[in-house]
């Protein structure tokens, strides 16, 4: 279990976490209970509504009872447009699904998901597929070990 102090105040049970994109966006599922984080699928959609439901498919699947969105921000930490599309997505995360939403950082996912899937050999197409859901593994596993950022409860 994670030793953070900000662990201390972070619920138990599953979560599903999202890496954010505009054209994909990445899932991944992790309980805190056993502190491991696993991808689950990346979604992709024509419009907000598609995804929306691809997600509602996942949380009843799943069932966890708190969501973790990625926060995508400069090396230095602030903040740019991204971030603000982010922040969008997790309020209709929470508005829909009525799920706590805890903001994770996700500075460096993208890097750590290239880097593990080029270690597991996984190039070309077959990367690009997965690449999503490993960041949001990524992001899902930081927030176990290093708690959140900042919490929406709605």
């Amino acid at each position: 279990m994670p030793d953070s102090e900000n662990s201390l105040y972070l619920p138990m049970g599953c979560a599903l976490a999202f890496d954010f994109g505009e054209a994909r966006i990445g899932v991944a599922q992790g309980n805190r209970e056993i502190a491991i984080a696993h991808p689950i699928a990346t979604i992709t959609g024509q419009s907000n509504e598609e995804k929306l439901i691809a997600i509602a498919r996942l949380i009843t699947q799943w069932q966890p009872e708190y969501l973790v969105v990625g926060l995508p921000v400069h090396a230095d930490g602030t903040e740019h447009e991204v971030t603000a599309l982010a922040r969008k997505f997790g309020h209709r995360l929470n508005a829909r699904f009525r799920l706590p939403i805890y903001w994770a950082d996700e500075r460096f996912s993208s890097l750590y998901a290239e880097e593990l899937l080029k270690q597991a050999q996984v190039f070309g197409k077959k990367n690009k597929a997965v690449l999503d859901q490993v960041a949001a593994q990524a992001i899902l596993q930081s927030f176990f070990d290093n708690g959140a950022i900042g919490v929406f409860m709605g």
